[in-house]
Protein backbone atom coordinates (compact mmCIF):
# COMPACT_ATOMS: atom_id res chain seq x y z
CA UNK A 1 0.00 0.00 0.00
CA UNK A 2 1.07 3.57 -0.58
CA UNK A 3 0.62 6.57 1.68
CA UNK A 4 -2.56 7.60 -0.16
CA UNK A 5 -4.22 4.29 0.61
CA UNK A 6 -2.82 4.06 4.14
CA UNK A 7 -4.20 7.39 5.28
CA UNK A 8 -7.11 7.48 2.81
CA UNK A 9 -6.05 10.77 1.22
CA UNK A 10 -5.98 10.94 -2.56
CA UNK A 11 -4.78 14.49 -3.05
CA UNK A 12 -1.75 16.28 -1.61
CA UNK A 13 -0.71 19.92 -2.04
CA UNK A 14 2.50 18.82 -3.74
CA UNK A 15 4.97 15.94 -3.91
CA UNK A 16 6.93 17.76 -1.17
CA UNK A 17 3.85 17.78 1.06
CA UNK A 18 3.20 14.11 0.29
CA UNK A 19 6.83 13.21 1.09
CA UNK A 20 6.68 15.02 4.45
CA UNK A 21 3.44 13.29 5.40
CA UNK A 22 4.89 9.97 4.24
CA UNK A 23 8.00 10.45 6.41
CA UNK A 24 5.91 11.35 9.46
CA UNK A 25 3.58 8.39 8.91
CA UNK A 26 6.49 5.99 8.30
CA UNK A 27 8.27 7.25 11.42
CA UNK A 28 5.18 6.50 13.49
CA UNK A 29 4.88 3.03 11.94
CA UNK A 30 8.55 2.27 12.63
CA UNK A 31 8.23 3.53 16.21
CA UNK A 32 5.23 1.31 16.90
CA UNK A 33 6.90 -1.79 15.50
CA UNK A 34 10.09 -0.99 17.41
CA UNK A 35 8.15 -0.62 20.67
CA UNK A 36 6.68 -4.08 20.09
CA UNK A 37 10.09 -5.58 19.32
CA UNK A 38 11.78 -4.21 22.46
CA UNK A 39 8.83 -4.99 24.74
CA UNK A 40 9.81 -8.67 24.89
CA UNK A 41 13.19 -7.59 26.31
CA UNK A 42 11.53 -5.32 28.90
CA UNK A 43 13.23 -2.19 27.57
CA UNK A 44 11.96 0.86 25.76
CA UNK A 45 13.48 2.26 22.59
CA UNK A 46 15.22 5.13 24.47
CA UNK A 47 16.56 2.63 27.05
CA UNK A 48 17.95 0.49 24.23
CA UNK A 49 19.53 3.60 22.70
CA UNK A 50 21.28 4.45 26.00
CA UNK A 51 22.51 0.87 26.36
CA UNK A 52 23.90 0.92 22.81
CA UNK A 53 25.75 4.17 23.49
CA UNK A 54 27.18 2.78 26.72
CA UNK A 55 28.28 -0.42 24.99
CA UNK A 56 30.09 1.72 22.42
CA UNK A 57 31.90 3.50 25.25
CA UNK A 58 32.67 0.30 27.17
CA UNK A 59 34.87 -0.23 29.14
CA UNK A 60 34.91 3.54 29.58
CA UNK A 61 31.98 5.22 31.30
CA UNK A 62 29.87 8.03 29.84
CA UNK A 63 28.48 11.16 31.38
CA UNK A 64 24.79 11.92 31.15
CA UNK A 65 25.70 14.89 28.92
CA UNK A 66 27.46 12.56 26.48
CA UNK A 67 24.37 10.33 26.44
CA UNK A 68 22.14 13.33 25.71
CA UNK A 69 24.40 14.41 22.83
CA UNK A 70 24.37 10.98 21.23
CA UNK A 71 20.73 9.95 21.77
CA UNK A 72 18.56 9.48 18.69
CA UNK A 73 15.55 11.11 20.36
CA UNK A 74 16.76 14.47 21.65
CA UNK A 75 13.55 14.98 23.63
CA UNK A 76 14.21 11.95 25.85
CA UNK A 77 15.11 12.53 29.50
CA UNK A 78 18.46 10.75 29.75
CA UNK A 79 18.73 11.05 33.55
CA UNK A 80 15.33 9.43 34.05
CA UNK A 81 16.17 6.67 31.57
CA UNK A 82 19.45 5.97 33.36
CA UNK A 83 17.51 5.77 36.66
CA UNK A 84 15.23 3.09 35.18
CA UNK A 85 18.14 1.15 33.69
CA UNK A 86 19.96 1.29 37.03
CA UNK A 87 16.91 -0.17 38.82
CA UNK A 88 16.98 -3.04 36.31
CA UNK A 89 20.68 -3.62 37.01
CA UNK A 90 21.65 -2.83 33.42
CA UNK A 91 23.81 0.21 34.25
CA UNK A 92 25.56 1.62 37.27
CA UNK A 93 26.46 5.13 38.30
CA UNK A 94 29.81 6.06 39.77
CA UNK A 95 31.30 9.34 40.88
CA UNK A 96 33.47 10.75 38.09
CA UNK A 97 37.16 10.45 38.98
CA UNK A 98 38.04 13.74 37.22
CA UNK A 99 35.09 15.82 38.46
CA UNK A 100 33.53 14.92 41.79
CA UNK A 101 30.36 16.84 40.88
CA UNK A 102 29.79 14.70 37.79
CA UNK A 103 28.49 11.16 37.62
CA UNK A 104 29.71 8.49 35.24
CA UNK A 105 27.38 5.84 33.84
CA UNK A 106 28.72 2.41 32.97
CA UNK A 107 26.93 -0.53 31.39
CA UNK A 108 26.92 -3.66 33.56
CA UNK A 109 27.56 -7.22 32.42
CA UNK A 110 23.80 -7.79 32.67
CA UNK A 111 23.33 -4.87 30.27
CA UNK A 112 25.92 -6.25 27.86
CA UNK A 113 24.26 -9.68 28.02
CA UNK A 114 20.87 -8.16 27.25
CA UNK A 115 22.29 -6.34 24.22
CA UNK A 116 23.81 -9.60 22.99
CA UNK A 117 20.40 -11.25 23.29
CA UNK A 118 18.77 -8.37 21.40
CA UNK A 119 21.51 -8.48 18.74
CA UNK A 120 20.71 -12.16 18.21
CA UNK A 121 17.14 -11.26 17.29
CA UNK A 122 17.81 -7.95 15.54
CA UNK A 123 17.24 -9.64 12.18
CA UNK A 124 13.55 -9.74 13.07
CA UNK A 125 13.56 -5.93 13.36
CA UNK A 126 15.69 -5.47 10.24
CA UNK A 127 13.24 -7.61 8.24
CA UNK A 128 11.03 -4.54 8.12
CA UNK A 129 13.40 -3.32 5.43
CA UNK A 130 13.21 -6.52 3.37
CA UNK A 131 11.22 -4.80 0.61
CA UNK A 132 14.27 -2.64 -0.14
CA UNK A 133 17.48 -3.76 -1.78
CA UNK A 134 20.91 -2.84 -0.38
CA UNK A 135 21.22 -0.17 -3.09
CA UNK A 136 17.77 1.22 -2.30
CA UNK A 137 18.70 1.42 1.39
CA UNK A 138 21.86 3.33 0.46
CA UNK A 139 19.79 5.72 -1.66
CA UNK A 140 17.27 6.14 1.16
CA UNK A 141 20.09 6.87 3.63
CA UNK A 142 21.53 9.49 1.27
CA UNK A 143 18.14 11.13 0.77
CA UNK A 144 17.38 11.22 4.49
CA UNK A 145 20.83 12.67 5.22
CA UNK A 146 20.27 15.28 2.51
CA UNK A 147 16.86 16.14 3.97
CA UNK A 148 18.32 16.89 7.40
CA UNK A 149 20.70 19.50 6.02
CA UNK A 150 17.78 21.47 4.59
CA UNK A 151 17.23 24.94 6.02
CA UNK A 152 15.47 24.70 9.38
CA UNK A 153 11.81 25.57 9.36
CA UNK A 154 10.62 28.21 11.76
CA UNK A 155 8.67 26.93 14.73
CA UNK A 156 4.97 27.38 14.20
CA UNK A 157 2.13 26.61 16.56
CA UNK A 158 -0.86 24.63 15.35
Amino acid sequence: MGISEDIKQSHFKSEFNKALINIIYTNSWLNQTQIGFFKKFDVTTPQYNILRILRGQYPNPATVNLLIERMLDKSSNASRIVDKLEKKGLVERKQCSQDRRAVDVLITQKGLDLLSEIDGQMGEWENLMQNLSEDECATLNNLLDKLRVAPEATDQED
